[in-house]
């Protein structure tokens, strides 16, 4: 701070009064800057001590949690020229301009260029880094908050390190509340401060903007007034085609299989709380009654069927009655995949013997020519047989007809069909 109390930024000069409290309260400082949500701890390591050149880095992590600050902390660190551009607000010309300058200072000085959002370039302005990344004309440093793996090129990637910053654990959330709450000459009770450090939920962009808020409120707020005023802050994050969105739907069927409701539950409606389209919920809950429960009881995908015509017909929101009915069932019910196991063995078979051939008797014989060609011969009528069962003909063709694909399960429904299948079984072996 100056003379006169206001606060300095790191290149000495006057921060406006109106600059938001997560701009003034970025780290300057490896000291303040909070880490603990950064897992590559050789890497962070070597940024910190300033050692070498600056490599190209894309920082991968939901809001909040240091993107930008660790950026700007390795262009303070290194002795580098430091640029700092956006992907929502510029393009191909601002690089190039960017990478011109570059070229001009390459063996002086290296140049930094930090992109912010870089998952917003497309395809072929992501590839226009590549020949300047190799050169080492600038350092690439990219921070978005997509799945790189999703949004980014392979070419880009095989020539850059990804950083993953996570939430921001509430030890770290908390230290920087205290700091705020001093600044702001704020003093709140424990139950206000876990209500604030629930609400940033790892995010200290967010945490600063409710302190902010508070600091203009005069008459102490209730508990339920509180909540309301940073219910916004607590949004669910998830999108409908993303990373979150595949992770949440990735929980959702391990919930399912993992025969837990309650989790089943929260993930399934997490998904519909956030938007999601129920139908595709709904698709997911029919895929799973017949690949992870199956024959163990038949009467889950009758009921994932029902709940598909069920939402067709009443719509949103009471469709989620009958949701949350087929998520409890599908959860709770009996779990086998035999019948999906076996349609691979059968897809796998098909592949390793395309070309066999169907046995004389399983063939028809409508002409006079087929029949003298044996088509049909000894076909048994299994309803002419005892138990309406063949139990001496083959219906496989010669080269697997000893393949067993279908196995059942000692669980539900398939106990029984495992009895069924070992009187057949006794009964051709008889």
């Amino acid at each position: 701070m100056d003379a006169n109390g206001s606060e300095l930024n790191r290149n000495g000069t006057h921060q406006a009064e109106h600059v938001p409290l997560a701009e003034r309260f970025r780290p300057e400082t490896w000291a303040a800057f909070q880490h603990e949500g950064i897992r590559e701890r050789a890497i962070l390591e070597r940024l910190r001590e300033g050692r070498g050149s600056v490599p190209s880095l894309i920082l991968w992590g939901p809001p909040g949690v240091g993107k930008t600050s660790l950026a700007r902390l390795v262009g303070s660190t290194f002795p580098v020229t430091f640029v700092e551009l956006s992907a929502v607000l510029s393009g191909v010309k601002e690089v190039r301009a960017v990478v011109d300058a570059a070229q001009h200072q390459h063996q002086q000085r290296q140049t930094v260029l930090f992109l912010d959002e870089i998952h917003r370039f497309n395809k072929a302005q992501q590839d226009a880094f590549l020949p300047h990344i190799e050169r080492g004309t600038i350092a690439l440093i990219g921070a978005t908050t997509e799945n790189p793996s999703f949004y980014l090129t392979p070419a880009l990637l095989s020539r850059v390190r990804v950083i993953q910053l996570n939430p921001l654990p509430k030890p770290a959330l908390s230290t920087i509340l205290d700091r705020a709450l001093r600044d702001a000459s704020i003093s709140c009770n424990d139950e206000i401060r876990e209500i604030i450090l629930e609400a940033a939920e790892g995010d200290a962009r967010s945490l600063l903007s409710m302190v902010e808020e508070l600091s203009g409120v005069e008459v102490p707020l209730e508990r339920d007034a509180l909540l309301e005023r940073f219910s916004r802050y607590r949004m669910i994050r998830h999108d409908r085609a993303g990373d979150s969105h595949y992770d949440i739907a990735s929980a959702f069927i391990k919930s399912l299989r993992g025969s837990h409701p309650d989790a089943a539950l929260y993930w399934g409606f997490r998904m519909l709380e956030a938007g999601d389209d129920p139908a595709f919920v709904i698709r997911r809950m029919i895929i799973f009654a017949s690949e992870d429960i199956g024959n163990a009881d038949p009467r889950a995908l009758q009921l994932a069927v029902a709940t598909a015509e069920a939402y067709d017909r009443i719509g949103f929101p009471e469709a989620r009655i009958p949701i949350a009915q087929c998520i409890t069932y599908l959860a709770t019910a009996p779990k086998s995949n035999r019948s999906y196991l076996a349609m691979h063995g059968a897809i796998k078979a098909i592949r390793n013997f395309p070309r066999a051939s169907v046995p004389l008797h399983l063939r028809n014989a409508p002409t006079k020519i087929m029949q003298e060609a044996g088509y049909g011969e000894g076909y048994l009528y299994p309803h002419d047989l005892n138990g309406a069962v063949d139990a001496t003909s083959n219906f496989l063709p010669e080269e697997i007809s000893a393949l067993t694909l279908y196995e059942p399960s000692d669980r539900g429904y398939e106990l029984r069909i495992q009895e069924r299948m070992n009187q057949l079984k006794a009964l051709r072996n008889h």
